[in-house]
């Protein structure tokens, strides 16, 4: 038990440090571009090494971008845990929108953070990049919403327009979108994928 309890203690701590890092980071990359701002200069502004922040992150855009590879988990885990009741692409709708949080708990410091990454060519590269393993985590919890034995081809579709939607409201958003709120921009993306149905 001692030890669990000391691994997660460890484990909080590290996850603290990275925020603060990350934090500084961002700082200073909204301040000064981020091509023009270099790993020790961030180390420096956060009083620590240079080896101390590379022990944390792998480069400047891990510092930026290193959540979401957790966030790629979380919507899966959201999918998994949608009602029954909810068609997939309900489903995968209501599962996004633990990626909203952050819009509307700080969403000045969110768009800024969204503006950085969609106008530094490096940093988009490496977000669509790590979005694009999102897609089989997806398709994968669709699966097992439907008790099939491995993704399907439908699955993976479904997964792939759920991300291009997701993605297709943030450039929306970023872009101004006449002050509409990020999630009603969501809903109206899910929406123009919707196959109405045929009156009988």
């Amino acid at each position: 038990m001692s030890g669990a309890v000391r691994t997660s203690t460890r484990d909080i701590a590290r996850a603290a440090v990275r925020a603060e890092l990350a934090e500084v980071a961002f700082d200073l990359f909204a301040r000064d571009g981020f091509d023009n701002v270099t790993i020790t200069e961030v180390a420096e502004a956060a009083g620590v090494s240079r080896s101390t922040f590379l022990r944390y992150f792998d480069s400047k855009e891990d510092a930026v971008l290193g959540a979401l590879d957790a966030q790629g988990m979380a919507v899966a885990d959201a999918l998994r845990e949608r009602p029954a009741s909810e068609d997939d692409w309900t489903a995968l709708r209501n599962a996004l929108a633990t990626l909203i949080e952050p819009y509307a708990s700080d969403p000045e410091r969110t768009l800024a953070l969204t503006r950085l990454v969609r106008d530094t060519p490096s940093l988009r590269a490496r977000q669509l990049e790590r979005q694009h393993a999102w897609r089989p985590l997806l398709a994968e919890a669709l699966a097992q919403r439907a008790r099939a034995r491995s993704p399907r081809l439908r699955d993976a579709v479904r997964a792939a327009a759920a991300l291009t939607c997701l993605n297709a409201a943030v450039e929306a958003w970023t872009g101004g979108a006449d002050g509409r709120d990020l999630r009603a921009l969501l809903d109206e993306a899910f929406a123009s994928l919707t196959v109405p149905r045929r009156p009988r």
